[in-house]
């Protein structure tokens, strides 16, 4: 029976190298050259933390940070900016959230979506991924486009297509 994969992954190479051009802007501009500007990106818990003096100026690193990353060519919805501004002595810092995977609230409304379309497939959650198969390849096409054209916060890829 045909199936295919829909998962949401990023690339750790690329968050890693728009990063790096990040801070390398921020020694260029003058803005933000008394701020006390620092961005550190830990790869095992995949968060980014900014900090600096002033709420304005995380703000401008957080824009920094979200054009080095479409210029990389990674989608912008994979990153939770939504966290507040904490203080820390004389520093305001915040942890930008790297997601990854298909949480369980939305993995079913994926699977909501898909039902309500009336296409002959069956979908099941599989830890942070969903699985899709169908007697027909037209079938699991179809849906693939519908679900490209959706927008569900977060950006989806479609892996393991099968025969």
């Amino acid at each position: 029976m045909p199936s295919f994969d829909v998962v949401s992954k990023i690339d750790l190479q690329k968050i890693d190298n728009a990063i790096n051009t990040a801070k390398k802007e921020l020694i260029n501009r003058y803005d933000l050259k008394d701020e006390e500007c620092e961005i550190d990106l830990d790869k095992k818990s995949k968060i980014i933390k900014v900090q600096a003096k002033q709420d304005m100026a995380i703000s401008s690193i957080a824009d920094i940070i979200l054009s080095k990353f479409s210029k990389q060519g990674l989608d912008v919805r994979s990153l939770d900016i939504s966290g507040e501004t904490k203080s820390s002595g004389k520093l305001v810092y915040q942890e930008i959230k790297i997601k990854e995977g298909i949480e369980k609230e939305l993995g079913k409304k994926i699977m909501n979506h898909i039902k309500g379309l009336n296409i002959k497939v069956q979908p099941a959650i599989h830890d942070d991924q969903l699985r899709i198969s169908g007697k027909k390849i037209d079938d699991l096409q179809a849906l693939i486009a519908n679900l490209r054209q959706q927008d569900f916060e977060i950006p989806l890829q479609f892996e393991n297509f099968r025969d």
